[in-house]
């Protein structure tokens, strides 16, 4: 299956990296063209960050596209039929509500022949229905669509959380100001993490895979740690004796009961309970190929200040 025409949905945090390493990939691949779907606000906006971003894909020869996610289903159809292959680097950021099914049945009905969808994250069967994370319901049915249908294959790449949401602040776990760590769960709670730039590098990989790689659930990994060796880790860069706290589950369904709202505290839970967010690396596509990627403590060394 050849993948001349390439739209990538998106150009944040994950998209980027997606993107650089795809023109990267794409050098070797004749007449391959990467398209980058932007509102148009986004490709004339005069903000510093953006303009840059802009720069930036300009720079790679990348095409922008103008158009809105939000829009009709009947104008995304028309936009992705122009394509052979789709990337969704979107995220959550448009919530719940049907999105992501939104998208993949415009993909299907616009006849794409590959479509990567936003699944970049934890193993939605293994946690299940019904989970203290509601979104996670619909990555299941965009699943479930996908599989009952022949025409466009489809690939799914399995993350684990982004490397940087451990150490940040928000999340609960690391606290620099206090040295602690709090586990969720227990401390031989296991989860999988790799870095945006990482998994940059390697769904490009994957998607230029020979043989082609499709109809398949696709898993990679920067590392797979507990608790107790992320507060190891903390302790063996800042030189410090770090306290130990851990968060069970009774505390962390609490926490959820108190305010179910809460999009952290439901990634908490989910975090706390252990199923489906780790994995071993050597089940992983990276490992079987041979690739670096960073450690979690690789990437603390680089970005955390210790002191």
């Amino acid at each position: 299956m050849k993948n001349t025409s390439i739209l990538v949905l998106g150009a944040g945090q994950l998209g980027m990296p997606v993107i650089r390493n795809l023109v990267r990939k794409a050098k070797n691949e004749p007449n391959t063209k990467i398209t980058v779907l932007l509102r148009q606000s986004t490709i004339n906006s005069t903000d510093i960050e953006k303009k840059t971003k802009i720069d930036e894909l300009k720079a790679l020869g990348v095409e922008l596209l103008a158009g809105d996610l939000t829009a009709p289903s009947s104008e995304l159809i028309q936009i992705f039929k122009e394509f052979d292959t789709l990337v969704s680097c979107t995220g959550y950021g448009s919530g719940a509500g049907g999105f992501q099914l939104k998208l993949t049945r415009a993909v299907l009905l616009a006849g794409v022949k590959r479509y990567f969808p936003w699944q970049f994250g934890v193993d939605f069967e293994v946690i299940g229905r019904g989970s203290a994370q509601d979104l996670f319901d619909e990555q299941l049915d965009v699943r479930e669509l996908l599989r009952s249908q022949k025409a466009t294959k489809w690939v799914i790449i399995s993350t684990g959380l982004f490397t940087s949401y451990l150490f940040e602040p928000f999340f609960g776990v690391l606290d620099l100001e206090t040295k602690s760590v709090n586990a969720l769960g227990s401390w031989d709670t296991a989860v999988t993490v790799t870095t945006p730039e990482d998994i940059g590098k390697l769904t490009a990989e994957i998607f230029f895979s020979e043989p082609v790689i499709e109809d398949s659930i696709v898993y990679i990994g920067g590392d797979t740690l507990t608790y107790g060796q992320l507060a190891d880790i903390a302790e063996s860069l800042s030189g410090e004796k770090y306290n130990r706290k851990v968060s069970n589950m009774s505390e962390l369904d609490d926490e959820l009961k108190n305010d179910p709202d809460n999009f952290v505290n439901k990634y908490r839970h989910i975090f706390g309970n252990g199923a489906g967010v780790s994995w071993s690396l050597d089940k992983t596509f990276n490992f079987q190929k041979g690739i670096e990627t960073m450690s979690a403590k690789e990437w603390a060394e680089l970005n955390v200040n210790w002191k």
